[in-house]
């Protein structure tokens, strides 16, 4: 069975290219063993998708915005590798984290 593909198609208007590179290379470590590739794909129109073959796991417009990285690895692990563990990305935040009130976005690209 081929190694799965992650392709994270990208708005090059929005210039989100840095916020996918950051995705790819955290994707790429935490998944070293079990994927097969990461595709950058260039867009246009206000897209940003993330697919595992040929399931979409986030879609900007559908989902409300850019996902969290543990709740983005939460959802590529139930694709590719179910029983893996993610350490502190399994654990639940706190209450002030799930409504933002305490969280500061430090991504690339977030601004």
């Amino acid at each position: 069975m081929p190694s799965p593909r992650i392709a994270i198609t990208f708005c090059t208007q929005c210039r989100w290219m840095l916020r996918a590179q950051w995705y790819a290379g955290e994707l790429l470590q935490t998944f070293e063993g079990e994927i097969g590739e990461v595709a950058l794909v260039p867009a246009t129109g206000g897209t940003f998708r993330i697919d595992v073959d040929d399931e979409q796991v986030w879609n900007r417009k559908r989902d409300g915005g850019f996902p969290e990285i543990t709740e983005l690895k939460r959802a590529v692990r139930d694709l590719v590798a179910p029983g893996k563990s993610l350490g502190h990305a399994d654990r639940v935040a706190p209450a002030d984290d799930q409504h933002g009130s305490a969280h500061t976005d430090r991504r690339p690209g977030s601004g």
